[in-house]
């Protein structure tokens, strides 16, 4: 019996995810990422056929064009802070998403919303958000983390850390 192979069509959050590339380069208005070679780089190091025929135009990247339009795929809460790892907390989460973001110009860190005794962290990545609540859990023993995923076609996480009251 010969089984043949029936193609499924891309769901529609695909062609989103990974879009036809586009010509030439695109360099970001805001934060100077330049996409070639179909994604986004910090710089144009890795671009070696550059010649001057090369169709040039100017866009908001990905990550910039969601810090615009207020959106996020990423979300921590994280509650009942200790007033002696609140430093501690804010460094490791500036030192992770930083690492990240020289990995990759699309990860980055939108913002950190302090209230009384939590945090409010986005990211434009959701992975980025899983793995830092991870990074905390693993850092500061006494945590408990709650990952949700919002149904497809979103691709956000929303992630609730919590700090134990246990000194």
């Amino acid at each position: 019996m010969i089984m043949e192979h029936i193609e499924q069509p891309p769901a529609k959050h695909d062609k989103q995810e990974f879009p036809k590339g586009k010509e030439g380069l695109v360099f970001c208005k805001t934060c100077n990422a330049v996409y070639y070679k179909k994604s986004w780089h910090h710089n144009l190091n890795m671009h070696n056929d550059l010649r001057e025929d090369t169709k040039v135009t100017f866009a908001f990247c990905p990550a910039c064009q969601m810090i615009k339009d207020r959106q996020f795929e990423g979300e921590i809460n994280i509650y009942d802070i200790p007033e002696k790892f609140r430093e501690d907390l804010m460094n490791l989460i500036h030192a992770f998403t930083q690492r990240a973001y020289d990995r990759d110009p699309m990860h980055r860190l939108i913002e950190i919303k302090k209230t009384r005794g939590s945090l409010r962290v986005t990211t434009t990545e959701n992975q980025l958000a899983v793995k830092l609540a991870k990074k905390i859990k693993d850092s500061f023993k006494k945590t408990s983390v709650e990952i949700s995923y919002a149904r497809p076609p979103l691709e956000t996480a929303h992630i609730k850390i919590k700090f134990s009251s246990g000194k």
